[in-house]
């Protein structure tokens, strides 16, 4: 019993999963609202497929990078769930669910917004139920992430590749929309379901902190 949520950027999500198959799913369309409305959300969506926090047997995280808010609470929340429970915390890229949430393309270049015209990005090569990272998330700017190494056939998904869609476009690449029916979170589950090598739960929950990729404002104001 798997319960997924990402809160990275402006729509958060939430689903549980059983075998496989999603039983129950709630999307989060304020993201100033994300930290008072993320447990509320959890506990509907268990008390809809009708599951009880004592049987969950993991938890599903997107790390980020995004809103350094969002990743802050997804994570904090992710925390304390898995430490009061006793059940293992799986940190998944925040892109990586982006990237899963597609349902076209062999290689998916996720691009999420990073504000003031710069991007994150990653690149992930998806076969059936297999996935594995070609480029690691990072940030910049689009036009450096167009004019670098763009693995041949990508296509580009995430908020950030809708948004510039043309700009992408005009340079030769496709832009593939989500799956209707998938939101963040289900994009966890695919990739939890897809279990690259390497992939394993966090080790030490209390010293763990999600990928911002950048620093925040205030800690570049600070430095």
């Amino acid at each position: 019993m798997i319960l997924a949520f990402d809160t990275s950027g402006s729509v958060g999500s939430v689903a549980i999963a059983r075998g496989g198959r999603v039983l129950a799913r709630a999307d989060m369309s304020e993201q100033a609202g994300h930290a008072s409305d993320l447990l509320p959300t959890i506990t509907a969506v268990l008390d809809e497929a009708d599951v009880s926090r004592e049987q969950l047997t993991d938890l599903v995280v997107g790390e980020g990078p995004g809103s350094f808010t969002g990743v802050r609470v997804a994570a904090a929340t992710a925390k304390g769930l898995s430490r009061g429970l006793s059940v293992p915390l799986w940190a998944v890229s925040s892109l990586a669910a982006a990237a899963m949430t597609a349902e076209a393309g062999a290689v998916r270049y996720a691009l999420s917004d990073a504000r003031a015209e710069r991007v994150y990005g990653a690149c992930y090569s998806v076969d059936g139920n297999s996935v594995q990272t070609l480029i690691s998330p990072h940030g910049g700017q689009l036009g450096d992430v167009l004019g670098g190494d763009v693995p041949h056939g990508a296509v580009f998904v995430g908020d950030a590749s809708r948004r510039h869609r043309e700009i992408i476009q005009d340079r030769g690449f496709s832009v593939v929309d989500p799956d209707p029916e998938a939101s963040m979170a289900d994009g966890l589950l695919r990739y939890w379901i897809a279990q690259p090598t390497g992939f394993r739960p966090v080790t030490d929950t209390g010293s763990w902190e999600p990928k911002y990729i950048r620093p925040s404002s205030a800690e570049r104001l600070w430095g």
